[in-house]
């Protein structure tokens, strides 16, 4: 059985900014889909490239596919098109990935034996990409891996929509906090003892004191409710 994609949901449901976004995915998604190489291309208002987050390729290989790839890669095109994942069997002719020319421009000198590209999509555009590469003697991407990335997309697109939304003042102010004290934030607001909290994260009763202590010192509050209320809208 494969493993469940739920843990990775949840990590991405409460980044609480797009670079821990991105982080949380490109720390954990290789794990999921059995890929050596993987990367995010996100995309600017003008559809130029705005940032790269990339593992097991070089900078030379990324600036290559830009210039000669991109505009040959029949897989993206798929992705562009129907703002749905791809993988090259997806859309080439059996045994025409060899011979097309994207794995004869980039793909060959890096052994990229299976491809797969996943939309991110923001008001109906696509504004970015999750990107995979198999290397060596693998099996090649199937209909459950297309699926999953499928999923991880429409977690990822909804999640940094709502990270790029006009920040009100409480957004401003989450940003104060680490990842591990928005959760027991968001434990507060239901309304949790440091009893509870502790138990839920799995960390001491004395360490959620301590990290209420912080976070007070963080937001200038002296309260739980007053914690809770200043971050309204953020947790």
């Amino acid at each position: 059985m494969s493993r469940s994609l739920y843990p990775l949901f949840q990590a991405i449901a409460t980044a609480p900014t797009e670079q821990a976004l991105r982080f949380t995915v490109m720390d954990n998604i290789s794990e999921y889909f059995g890929v050596q190489r993987w990367g995010i291309y996100l995309l600017d208002e003008k559809n130029d490239l705005a940032s790269v987050d990339a593992r097991g390729v070089s900078d030379t290989f990324i600036e290559r596919y830009q210039r000669f790839g991109k505009a040959v890669d029949p897989v993206l095109n798929y992705v562009l098109e129907n703002h749905a994942p791809a993988h090259e069997e997806l859309v080439l002719p059996k045994g025409a990935w060899k011979q097309s020319e994207l794995y004869q421009q980039c793909c060959s000198t890096h052994n990229h034996e299976h491809i797969m590209t996943g939309p991110l999509v923001g008001q109906g555009q696509l504004i970015g990409t999750i990107n995979f590469a198999r290397v060596g003697h693998v099996s090649a991407f199937n209909q459950s891996d297309l699926a999953s990335l499928g999923a991880v997309c429409t977690h990822f697109s909804t999640r940094l929509a709502e990270l790029r939304k006009p920040c009100r003042t409480s957004c401003q102010v989450s940003n104060r906090l680490t990842p591990r004290e928005i959760q027991i934030a968001n434990l507060v607001a239901k309304g949790l003892t440091n009893a509870e909290i502790g138990a839920e994260l799995w960390i001491t009763q004395n360490s959620v004191k301590q990290a209420l202590k912080r976070m007070f010192r963080k937001l200038e509050v002296s309260a739980r409710t007053e914690m809770v209320a200043k971050l309204k809208d953020a947790i």
